[in-house]
């Protein structure tokens, strides 16, 4: 459960900071959808994370 929890946290910093490089990339163009498309995957991400979280903690899983 420890590796789960630990590497949906690493993917949400990763598109956390993706986010951060297409802000910065897509200065000229603010039409492009990748900073959204980055928001959606980290937010998505960490609905996840609570998610796994909270059924781990209602099986006994965590105590």
């Amino acid at each position: 459960m420890k590796i789960v929890v630990l590497v949906l946290l690493a993917a949400i910093v990763i598109a956390l900071f993706s986010g951060l490089f297409f802000l910065v990339k897509d200065k000229d163009h603010p039409s492009s959808p990748r900073l959204l498309t980055a928001l959606k995957v980290r937010v998505g991400l960490s609905i996840l994370l609570v998610t796994v979280l909270v059924v781990s903690y209602k099986m006994g899983w965590l105590a």
